[in-house]
């Protein structure tokens, strides 16, 4: 059975005490499974203050983030690659230490608007570090969520397709495709195939809407992914991921152009997020029903 979560920044834009205090109590009370940690510092988060508000309210917790340009793994500057693997295993250590079972989001390059095309070499460089630091992620039972982005945010992986066969060449169970709905929505033909034929190698899954704002109130067919999500057997983690200027601040404002304020209140949009959420899965699990339901007596 999957478990719902919602990311962070649909309650605060930091992991400040109170930040932290807060966006945990409010993801508890809405009644979703886990909240996703999102920092793009990891000197932001306090380990035990953490650890002991999850476990006060009984929550869970996955993390995500993205390499920036000084520590891009497909670079042809090793120093860069060094640095790069030193910060995923910075961020492997903290997911082990405060309870996180994922680490996600742009793993593979710098979460950036490149000026050129990747080469084949950038991506062996991003497979051989990702190699390395997704064994040390499985003797903490991590999963890392390589996650697919629109032309604007990474020159790597775009497509569904492109991940899986990232995922083939690292080789490992615990490194798996990250697919957003957001994100498929610009890239891909058909959301709904790109979601069946990742198969087992999707790990993660966040949904959203194409303004990034209240889901169903856009244009991406959610019936339809959430359908694709059910024939494909997936069981992971689904996410909510929502941003508003009302919440976020810059660098993400800037890097996401995040310029209108999408909504207001964050429990009603959380409530209705999971709502949505339920209704969707469980319409589309009764769906999956019908073929046996209607065979011919």
């Amino acid at each position: 059975m999957n478990k719902l979560g919602v990311h962070a920044f649909v309650w605060e834009k930091g992991w400040s005490h109170d930040e932290c205090t807060r966006a945990i109590a409010r993801t508890a009370e809405v009644g979703f499974d886990l909240i996703e940690v999102s920092v793009m510092d990891p000197k932001q988060v306090d380990v035990d203050f953490t650890r002991k508000q999850l476990e006060q309210h009984g929550l869970g917790a996955t993390m995500s983030f993205g390499l920036d340009a000084s520590t891009d793994i497909s670079s042809n500057d090793p120093e860069k690659t060094k640095r790069g693997q030193e910060r995923l295993e910075e961020y492997i250590y903290l997911c082990r230490d405060f309870g996180a079972t994922h680490l996600c989001g742009i793993l593979h390059s710098a979460f950036q608007k490149y000026a050129v095309p990747t080469t084949k070499d950038g991506v062996a460089r991003s497979v051989e570090t990702l190699h390395r630091v997704g064994e040390i992620a499985a003797k903490s039972n991590i999963t890392l969520g390589l996650e697919v982005v629109n032309r604007y945010e990474s020159n790597v992986l775009n497509t569904a397709s492109q991940a899986v066969e990232m995922c083939k060449r690292i080789g490992l169970p615990n490194v798996r495709a990250h697919l957003d709905v957001y994100h498929m929505n610009i890239e891909e033909s058909d959301m709904a195939q790109a979601i069946v034929d990742t198969g087992e190698y999707l790990g993660y899954f966040h949904t959203g809407d194409s303004h990034r704002g209240y889901l169903g109130s856009g244009s991406i067919d959610l019936a339809g992914a959430f359908r694709a999500i059910v024939r494909s057997g997936y069981q992971g983690p689904i996410t909510f991921e929502s941003f508003s200027s009302r919440v976020v601040g810059q660098p993400l404002e800037g890097i996401l152009g995040i310029w209108r304020n999408l909504w207001e209140d964050s429990v009603d949009l959380a409530n209705h997020a999971l709502m949505y959420t339920k209704a969707q899965l469980k319409a589309a699990q009764e769906a999956q029903k019908q073929a046996e339901r209607s065979r011919l007596l």
